[in-house]
């Protein structure tokens, strides 16, 4: 991440510029999920949210459990909320917070995966949460409502009743401006589950009240990328975030579309991830998607720091020894291949540290150094770059930020 290399600004061909294009880019949000590095990783808390916030990063996922923070009704514990939002709240990052966990003195079968027996119990501690946390904006109703070990048994119409619905009466009682995320579906249920098409149409029957409806898209699919892959079937990956539009919006027409889980896992360690080069692609590849995706607000990082067990998730930024992958410059830089029409290949990338234009150079390199083509630009208001250029495919092109001495992952011309 902290990879300086010498600038080098010599005049190239740069076909054309398109800044407008890059201003009317959506003003969709990105931040990371990983409570147990946030919770307990190394250092102290605040160097690890500034660690997120020299990302660039606005936005962070916290699980806040139901059954740890009011162990008996009406008696609360609110020390590791104060820590970790406060922690985030402090240094200007936007909590993006999640209730789940049914206490066993409220649980239908004494278990944390069952919805409450009654919602009123859940809408009071919904309330007395965001009252607690008036500077919190954006929460989430449970997660993966849709798979068993979430929520058993799997009913949209339990979650609505007695979780989402409460839960969302009970947060705009205490704060009308907050904004309440319903759903927070998987593309699929898996054993004992649902897939999240006939569970999205399961809550609008249910009528489910929610200002933002959350999914999970991960990829599934052997060869899954942001914009290829899928099914036509009722599971929902990036791939097919169009049809997760649609659909949203026939049920709730003002609701916007939240993806608060979304990551691939790397090979190494896990056989069944994708190379650490792939991994950084994909990331300026679902970036570029989600800005230029309607309604969509949102789009997390799952993991910070890699899963110790292999049976865990393999999607950090980093390794489980703290090794920076590409994909954590990625984060900070992303970067994407547009289109390509003979040799004029469209660009997109985004500097997202800093809240104005950024100056950067577009880099390729020429078999011995790295080249600033057309010489140092600035980016649109919030980061963002559109270029076009004329360069053969194979071309090594990477985006340098100068202010913080990294550059991008390279990105291979297609």
């Amino acid at each position: 991440m902290r990879v300086v290399v010498a600038l080098v600004a010599v005049a190239a061909c740069a076909c054309a510029v398109t800044t407008s294009s890059a201003q009317a880019a959506s003003n969709a949000r990105f931040g990371i999920q990983d409570d147990a590095w946030l919770e307990d990783g190394p250092g102290k808390i605040s160097d690890r949210v500034r660690a997120i916030k020299q990302l660039g990063l606005s936005v962070v996922r916290i699980t806040l459990h139901w059954d740890d923070t009011e162990p008996s009704p009406g008696r609360y514990d609110w020390r590791r909320a104060d820590r970790l939002l406060g922690a985030l709240h402090r240094q200007g990052l936007a909590p993006v917070v999640t209730l789940w966990g049914t206490p066993d003195w409220a649980s239908a079968n004494g278990l944390p995966n069952a919805p409450p027996t009654r919602g009123s119990d859940f809408q009071r501690f919904a309330r007395a949460v965001a009252q607690r946390f008036p500077y919190v904006r954006y929460w989430l109703i449970w997660n993966e409502p849709n798979k068993a070990q979430w929520l058993n048994p799997v009913s949209p119409s339990a979650y609505v009743t007695r979780l989402l619905n409460p839960g969302y009466a009970g947060i705009k009682a205490a704060n009308p401006l907050a904004k309440v995320g319903g759903g927070v579906t998987a593309p699929r249920g898996g054993r004992g589950g649902m897939a999240s098409v006939t569970f999205l149409r399961g809550m609008a029957r249910a009528h489910a009240r929610l200002d933002a409806y959350a999914h999970n898209p991960y990829p599934i699919y052997p060869g899954d990328t942001p914009y290829t892959g899928g099914c036509t079937c009722n599971v929902i990956t990036m791939a097919s975030l169009s049809r997760l539009v649609k659909l949203v919006g026939a049920a709730w027409p003002h609701a916007r579309i939240w993806l608060t889980e979304y990551a691939y896992q790397t090979k190494p360690p896990d056989p069944y991830g994708v190379s650490y080069s792939l991994q950084a692609r994909y990331i300026g590849e679902a970036a570029r998607k989600v800005l230029t995706t309607p309604k969509v607000d949102m789009l997390i990082q799952y993991l910070y720091r890699d899963e110790p067990q292999i049976s865990g998730w393999q999607s950090g930024l980093e390794t489980v020894k703290g090794k920076a992958k590409p994909s954590m410059a990625a984060m900070m830089l992303p970067l994407a291949q547009v289109s390509r029409r003979g040799n004029r290949t469209t660009i997109w990338g985004q500097v997202r540290p800093g809240n104005s234009a950024r100056e950067y150079g577009l880099q390729e390199w020429s078999g011995t150094r790295w080249v600033t083509i057309g010489g140092l630009r600035e980016t649109s208001a919030r980061g963002y770059l559109l270029r076009v250029l004329d360069v053969p495919r194979g071309t090594a092109l990477r985006l340098w930020y100068p202010s913080g001495g990294v550059a991008s992952p390279t990105l291979v011309v297609r």
